[in-house]
């Protein structure tokens, strides 16, 4: 953020307007009527020019907008003194943050004023929380809107309607009625109807489809030849370096899609398969769709099963290159999987890099087997985690719990001048119901954060001796485990196990706490190397030397 300017901002408007989307109403008219409104209400009372006018297409609830973030800008710029809104709900729908850029602002000596209530100034106690409620209740309206939005979604729905993108083989269709439009309200009806370029290709592919002859990666084939593509431009096929990979999953979901036979499908709406019929054409008939469901179904049952071999390294082993000491994630594999004895590996695709499994897991293993803990050091350590925890916190820290403190009044404050306010008949009974709801959730959370501060040390502490309690036991207990219950075990203690080209482990690295506790013996030991002869918890992130920490 800019340093505050030392010269006063120039005299002058600038004008905030604000509309959510494109899709939910006339921009241009929404601003013509802010823009008119605005005018009325503050700039033709005042004897400042409008500097600029700042215009976002977008919802209040994310900050960042374009020409929102320009605004703040140019205010830290002093191109301005006043900014000129229609209503709260324009600037924000995040409440937190908009009274934030407010106070930003008038540091600066900008001063923000809202068009439905002219005479209100944010930075005046009582006003504040006029204008606090302001934005509570449009965020509020913004939840009830998207209910609202999606309740007519779902209604489209019931009736037949189809919302979104149309699937291939289909166009979205859009009319705009022309006498709403001379009124001004911006009505549009839309439709889906077939797509004269692509309704053809999958008419063929379903009457392939249903002659039960053809597998789906030679339906894909067929297609190909004749040189159709999908919608998007992706072929049927893709060649590339002499290997033919059929976009057989694409169409195996489109097969499955019950769009095309003309039903209205939606979980979230509630509707079910042959509940809703859709008003557009069908590519094929509910008969000819379920039949060939039952082929799909038929050759999934017939496809043979591969063996899946579990790998205990799955998504923790990584390659280090010699040269670059770059990092590669491996996969896993197995040859012949469908026979006994296959062999599996970790590897790199497209590479002949490839480890056996067996020799990496057993060096892991061995490893784990040798981990100790030092008991001795054991109250150095926890002390010294103390320590540092409380620091990273803010335990240490007194103004912590002032600033916590501090926070609790204002919330008394607040609600006290509200009081004031409700007495005067300036606020009614609903709208007191609503700050009193947030007043007790901004005091429960302060609350347990005063509360959390005070135990929290004692968490992190029983934090340190479960991470030790593990340790000390996982060389007995890890052998002893089957193999899903160690990929489980790792997975908690480990982020990454790093291999060389010889298939050696050179490096693991410890998820928290684990990892911390080389930090935190090396400190206590007074030892600042992995190599160190004495150690407090005998892990090491050089494992080719040894679990030494």
């Amino acid at each position: 953020m800019m340093s505050l300017n030392k010269l006063p901002p120039h005299p002058g408007w600038a004008i905030f307007l604000r509309t959510s989307s494109r899709e939910a109403q006339n921009p241009k008219n929404s601003q013509k009527r802010q823009r008119h409104n605005i005018h009325e209400a503050l700039i033709f009372k005042s004897q400042m020019a409008v500097v600029d006018e700042y215009v976002d297409v977008m919802s209040g609830r994310t900050t960042n907008r374009v020409d929102y973030q320009r605004l703040l800008s140019d205010a830290r710029l002093g191109r301005f003194s006043h900014v000129a809104v229609e209503n709260a709900e324009r600037f924000g729908r995040n409440d937190t943050e908009a009274l934030v850029a407010i106070d930003e602002m008038h540091a600066l000596g900008v001063a923000v004023r809202f068009a439905d209530y002219p005479d209100l100034d944010p930075m005046d106690a009582d006003d504040r929380i006029l204008i606090a409620l302001s934005f509570v209740l449009a965020r509020r309206e913004s939840a009830k809107l998207a209910e609202r939005v999606r309740g007519g979604l779902h209604a489209k729905l019931r009736s037949g309607g189809f919302v979104g993108l149309a699937p291939d083989g289909y166009l979205n269709k859009m009319e705009r009625d022309e006498q709403s439009m001379v009124e001004g309200n911006g009505r549009v009806r839309r439709w889906i109807e077939p797509d004269p370029d692509q309704w053809p290709v999958w008419r063929e592919a379903w009457d392939l489809l249903l002659t039960g002859q053809h597998t789906l990666t030679e339906i894909c084939e067929t297609l190909h030849a004749k040189g159709y593509r999908y919608r998007s431009g992706r072929p049927f096929v893709e060649v590339k370096n002499d290997i033919r990979r059929a976009a057989k999953n694409t169409l195996s979901k489109r097969f499955h899609n019950w769009f095309y036979a003309g039903w209205i499908v939606s979980p979230k709406a509630g509707i079910a398969p042959k509940t809703i019929r859709g008003n557009w054409k069908p590519v094929v008939s509910t008969e000819e769709f379920e039949r060939g469901l039952e082929i799909l179904a038929v050759r999934a049952e017939d496809r043979p099963r591969k063996r899946r071999h579990k790998y205990l390294l799955s998504g923790l082993i990584y390659y280090q290159r010699p040269k670059s000491g770059k990092r590669i994630r491996m996969s896993c594999s197995t040859s012949n999987p469908n026979r006994n004895g296959g062999i599996s590996y970790y590897r790199i695709v497209g590479t002949d890099i490839r480890l056996l499994c067996k020799r990496i897991d057993a060096q892991l293993t061995r490893w784990l087997q040798r981990i100790q803990v030092e008991p001795d050091y054991i109250p150095a350590m926890r002390a010294a985690y103390t320590d540092e925890i409380a620091m990273k916190m803010g335990h240490l820290q007194p103004n912590r719990r002032q600033e916590m403190d501090d926070a609790l009044k204002a919330v008394e404050d607040e609600e006290a001048r509200a009081v004031r306010l409700f007495a005067s008949g300036k606020i009614t009974e609903s709208v007191w119901d609503a700050l009193w709801l947030e007043w007790q959730d901004r005091r429960r959370t302060l609350r347990e954060s005063l509360a959390a501060m005070q135990q929290e040390s004692r968490y992190h502490i029983k934090h340190l001796d479960d991470a030790l309690d593990i340790i000390s036991k996982v060389s007995m207990i890890f052998c002893r485990m089957d193999l899903e219950n160690q990929k489980k075990l790792l997975k908690e203690m480990i982020h990454q196990v790093v291999v060389n080209q010889e298939g050696q482990i050179i490096d693991v690295e410890w998820r928290p706490p684990f990892g911390y506790l080389h930090e935190v013996s090396a400190r206590v030991t007074g030892e600042t190397t992995c190599l160190s002869a004495i150690s407090v918890v005998k892990i090491s992130n050089r494992v080719s030397s040894g679990p030494i920490l």
